[in-house]
């Protein structure tokens, strides 16, 4: 990458984000303008796909009513006001396609605790 281009995506990059990875499901609060007031909706989900480098994005899956519902977000764009990281599961793919054909239990994933051990295995 040339140096001023990477001086000045440096410069836009977001820190106050936290960090998340596939198969974490997480509440993305975006920004909505309607007219002249603004609201804070959120979007719940599993990040399914996580794009790096200084466009990056995520894309966020949930189920809306039984129909898919995805949404890609741009990490470093102002609209998204904070995300919040509700549950962590463990993956060993990079990229969650599979689940676009998964129903129900079928679709659900193996949650792990912060220090990363399976919940089921810590209880045990």
């Amino acid at each position: 990458m040339h140096p001023m281009l990477a001086k000045v995506t440096s410069q836009l990059q977001r820190t106050d984000l936290p960090a998340f990875k596939p198969g974490d499901q997480v509440r993305v609060h975006v920004k909505i303008k309607e007219g002249d007031k603004e609201r804070v909706q959120a979007f719940e989900g599993v990040v399914i796909k996580h794009k790096k480098g200084p466009q990056s994005t995520f894309t966020v899956r949930k189920m809306s009513f039984g129909q898919g519902v995805e949404r890609i977000f741009p990490v470093n764009s102002k609209v998204i006001d904070r995300i919040e990281i509700l549950r962590s599961s463990r993956v060993r793919r990079a990229r969650l396609f599979f689940l676009r054909d998964l129903r129900g239990k079928a679709a659900r994933l193996k949650e792990v605790d912060e220090r990363g051990k399976n919940k089921a295995a810590a209880n045990a």
